[in-house]
């Protein structure tokens, strides 16, 4: 009896041993081990391989609720079992970084953060002696550190997954493959090359000795695709996209400004301290000291990067071709600040741009037609509430980019709470609740505006988003009630039920007591997503009369007539559509059959008329058919 056997029925586990004695007699032993018999050791290794064919079982076995309709079912929420595998363990060989999970983000900004230190330090120790002699111990540990980092980080690029098919590549093999077979492996490589080992064959002291030997750590810098990769993903997650390309506008400025301080110190060094008025001078203390070096060198090249000059003039050849050339760098500094700069803050101003676009339009077209200034105030003081709150975006247009998937979660996070706070929706399928919220819309009502007037054909529903409703007598000034954030008004007269008593129009006035957002959701659209949930449209209506018997606003013997008519109605609707299907299948029925017969006596006048021009065989025959048919062209010819 096998294992599987024992699993599935429950049955005790039976197992026989055959012994075999020295003389060759077979002696049978069949021993019978019970539950309650069993050693703990026995039953642990079985219980473990009972576990793991389950376990193995289930994985197969799986079928996955679809997530996003999960979130909004009323009932229990099941978890799926292979989500325990998607996250990564570090100890094992499971694990595997998502290159869109936070961890990789973080693992960015620590890589980010040893290649900043390597950019500024290693050029900036390697010229200025007084700053790598003070503290070398401090410069050798963080150095280390960040190579520590860089090889970690190797390890880490190395189980990054990626995307094959649409899936993430979770096969270490497969991603260390990947992982040698690009590009940045070789520079990965390159930039831990151990080139400190030239300090143990070379003189590690920097006194007035340019560069110091620290410039062999130069290779570090070919890492900086790391910070680049870094700076993508920044400006992707932050919520202020343009400040961020600034900054790193700015970033890249000093960091050329203070490579070429460095240059300029050490080609004043190569020429010698104080030999004319261009190169740096430290004949007194005062020029000596570190900091001012690093200032005054800065400053220099700040100067000349941007242009502005005002600087002592070269002297030497050899100093004209630097200078010539950092006007160059500078130029192009600048041509790229200028450019950068006037894209972003027009990119930034865009929005208000076509804002102030459309407001101008409008108030033009206001003083076209003589509006009065009241009304214009009105209509600029709306204008002013949607750029106040951030509503001057219209949601399609934003989200016609976005799938239809992503744009149905992005709606029922902003509508579904509100949504279900219909009590006509409420306990609806989520399918048909999915399908509504993508169809509210956002509309702005000033002060004063009346959404809805007693007698109005109700066309919508309303859902109060921001703001107070009033519903006001017929004079406009008695106030009945009040309608705050969540209250919905309107969900009965679209659904077009029988036998109400108001005929499916409004039956108060409903004015915005300052300015009111509200979710508008059509009678149309309605009833164009009931018409691919008939039972949901049926217990929507259902429940639409139980409100209103409750209200006392139904007819109820005016309701079941109006039923009655409306299912013979619908009868006759049914039969005219099936006999409609019906003629439409005879005449494509026919339709073929008369291609058919029309293909067949073609191919029938074709095969006459070969026949009829078939050449006789009798040479003197084909002359006189010939003859005959030439006299009956020409005789035609002269007819006609």
């Amino acid at each position: 009896m096998g294992d599987l056997d024992v699993l599935e029925n429950g049955l005790p586990s039976v197992r026989t041993r055959t012994t075999f004695a020295p003389e060759g007699g077979i002696e049978q032993m069949v021993e019978e081990m019970s539950t309650t018999e069993e050693t703990f050791l026995r039953r642990l290794v079985r219980n473990v391989r009972d576990f793991k064919l389950i376990r193995r079982r289930r994985r197969r076995d799986i079928e996955r609720i679809d997530s996003f309709l999960e979130k909004f079912s009323n009932g229990p929420k099941p978890t799926d079992p292979t989500d325990e595998n998607i996250a990564p363990h570090c100890w094992g060989r499971t694990f595997v970084v998502d290159p869109s999970e936070n961890f990789h983000y973080r693992w960015l900004s620590v890589i980010s953060m040893a290649l900043v230190y390597n950019v500024v330090m290693i050029v900036g120790r390697s010229v200025f002696w007084e700053l790598q002699k003070l503290s070398p111990i401090t410069w050798y540990c963080l150095d280390y550190l960040c190579d520590g980092i860089y090889f970690f980080d190797m390890v880490i690029h190395a189980r990054t997954g990626y995307l094959e098919q649409g899936l993430l590549v979770r096969d270490s093999k497969q991603l260390f493959k990947n992982y040698i077979h690009s590009y940045q492996v070789k520079l990965d490589l390159l930039s831990l090359v151990p080139t400190d080992f030239t300090y143990l064959i070379m003189d590690t002291t920097c006194d007035l000795h340019v560069p110091c030997i620290v410039i062999f750590r130069l290779n570090r810098l070919l890492r900086f695709h790391r910070l680049l990769e870094f700076f993508d993903r920044t400006e992707t997650r932050t919520n202020f996209p343009y400040a961020f390309r600034i900054a790193k506008l700015v970033f890249y400025i000093l960091v050329i400004i203070h490579w070429n301080a460095c240059l300029y110190f050490a080609v004043s060094y190569s020429i010698g301290f104080g030999t004319d008025s261009w190169v740096y001078n430290m004949t007194t203390p005062r020029f000596s000291s570190l900091r001012h070096q690093y200032i005054y060198c800065f400053y220099w090249s700040t100067l000349t990067l941007t242009t502005i000059g005002e600087m002592p003039p070269p002297v030497r050849d050899e100093e004209y071709i630097f200078v010539v050339v950092d006007f160059l760098i500078g130029v192009l500094i600048f041509a790229t600040i200028v450019g950068n700069v006037g894209s972003m803050i027009t990119n930034m101003n865009v929005t208000r741009s076509e804002f102030q676009r459309r407001m101008d339009g409008v108030k033009q077209y206001l003083e076209f037609r003589k509006v009065s200034k009241e009304l214009e105030n009105r209509v600029i003081k709306w204008f002013d509430y949607l750029w106040i709150n951030r509503q001057s975006l219209d949601e399609d247009d934003v989200t016609s980019v976005l799938p239809d998937k992503l744009k149905a979660e992005i709606a029922i996070h902003v509508h579904m709470d509100t949504l279900k706070r219909v009590k006509v929706f409420q306990d609806c399928e989520p399918g048909l609740l999915v399908q509504l919220v993508l169809k509210l819309k956002l509309q702005v009502f000033s002060p004063g505006d009346y959404i809805c007037r007693k007698g109005d054909v109700g066309k919508e529903m309303y859902i109060v988003k921001r703001g107070q409703l009033h519903v006001v007598g017929d004079d406009g000034k008695k106030v009945l009630a009040t309608l705050s954030e969540g209250c919905v008004f309107g969900e009965l007269s679209i659904l077009n039920i029988s036998g109400v008593k108001t005929g499916n129009r409004r039956t108060a006035n409903v004015r915005s007591v300052g300015f009111s957002d509200l979710f508008c959701l059509s009678k149309e659209d309605l009833w164009n997503v009931l018409a691919e949930y008939p039972e949901a449209q049926k217990m929507l209506i259902e429940r639409g009369k139980q409100i209103l018997i409750k209200d006392g606003l139904l007819d109820e013997k005016d309701a079941k007539t109006r039923d009655i008519e409306d299912s013979n109605l619908q009868a006759r609707f049914n039969k005219l559509q099936t006999a409609f299907d019906n003629l439409q299948t005879r005449f494509a029925r026919f339709f073929s059959e008369y291609t058919r017969t029309q293909k067949q006596m073609k191919q029938r006048l074709y095969r006459l008329e070969m026949k009829s021009n078939k050449p006789p065989s009798d040479p003197q025959l084909a002359q006189g058919s010939t003859t005959v048919s030439l006299r009956t062209h020409n005789k035609t010819t002269s007819e006609s």
